[in-house]
């Protein structure tokens, strides 16, 4: 039985076999991938969840065709953390997109997800993807008006995600961009974690002109629903650029479809009391 509790005292409950598939101590976090009866296999670091096979649809194609389908034609994208791949794959999907790389500091998490997670991470060994074990916050100091769109998919202001969460990164990430560039980043459960919400989006607004957040149902992470911001310099309202890419998009999503793009930053109050003084 896999079980994540909050520290306000409530979390979720998995049933899974005994025995982890893999269980590795890296460098910097424990990577372990668990057998579930119902939502396949799973990812955790360092116990906490990060993906199941029958749920990762929620999360990944939130970060990646909101913005990207903002965009009007992406081709070269970066994606910061997100080892296990869904998001890569997601992003790959997008007939602009010429090139993905994808910087990752811990390779057991790209090397646990190819061989448990094969639906997930099937697409880090397409041609257009270049993968990067590094650091995220070394590897973006130099890049100038590199990408179209960076997605931040991180894990928790904690541990080897900590140094992702700084003003100094995201103003690095801002000057990784093209003229019209934008970044999204996930930002935490408004429910969960309305302090760490609160803080990323002062930092956001520090560096990016438009910072605006959106959100919706994740079903294993703990609290059930999660936030992401979506930040430019340019582009104040995030409109569907290309509605034929949109749709094609669409055709083969379980989430994504053009009118949820619009639905999902209609954020409920509670969520706009957390970043209206942000």
């Amino acid at each position: 039985m896999y079980k994540e509790i909050t520290p306000n005292g409530y979390g979720i409950a998995i049933e899974t076999d005994e025995k982890p598939l893999y269980s590795r101590q890296s460098e910097f976090q424990k990577v372990e991938i668990l057998s579930s009866r119902g939502l396949g296999n799973i990812l955790t670091l360092d116990g906490l969840m990060m993906t199941t096979v029958e749920d990762e649809f929620f999360y990944h194609e939130m970060i990646s065709h909101i913005p990207l389908c903002s965009h009007p034609c992406p081709e070269r994208v970066l994606v910061i953390g997100g080892g296990d791949g869904g998001t890569v794959r997601e992003v790959l999907r997008h007939k602009t997109v010429k090139s993905v790389e994808l910087c990752e500091i811990d390779g057991l998490v790209i090397e646990a997800s190819k061989k448990y997670l094969p639906t997930i991470a099937g697409k880090l060994d397409d041609e257009r993807v270049k993968v990067y074990v590094e650091d995220a916050i070394e590897f973006i100091k130099d890049k100038k008006a590199c990408y179209d769109v960076v997605l931040v998919d991180s894990t928790d202001p904690m541990g080897p995600g900590e140094g992702l969460f700084t003003e100094e990164f995201y103003t690095n990430v801002k000057n990784s961009l093209k003229e019209g560039g934008i970044l999204a980043a996930q930002s935490e459960s408004p429910f969960a974690n309305p302090r760490e919400m609160k803080m990323m989006y002062k930092l956001l607004n520090k560096v990016f002109k438009h910072v605006k957040p959106y959100a919706g149902p994740i079903p294993t992470y703990p609290g059930g629903y999660w936030s992401w911001a979506f930040c430019s310099e340019s582009l104040d309202i995030p409109e569907i650029q290309d509605i034929e890419r949109s749709k094609e998009i669409e055709k083969n999503s379980k989430l994504y479809n053009t009118e949820l793009h619009k639905a999902v930053f209609c954020v409920p109050n509670f969520v706009k009391e957390i970043v209206k003084d942000a």
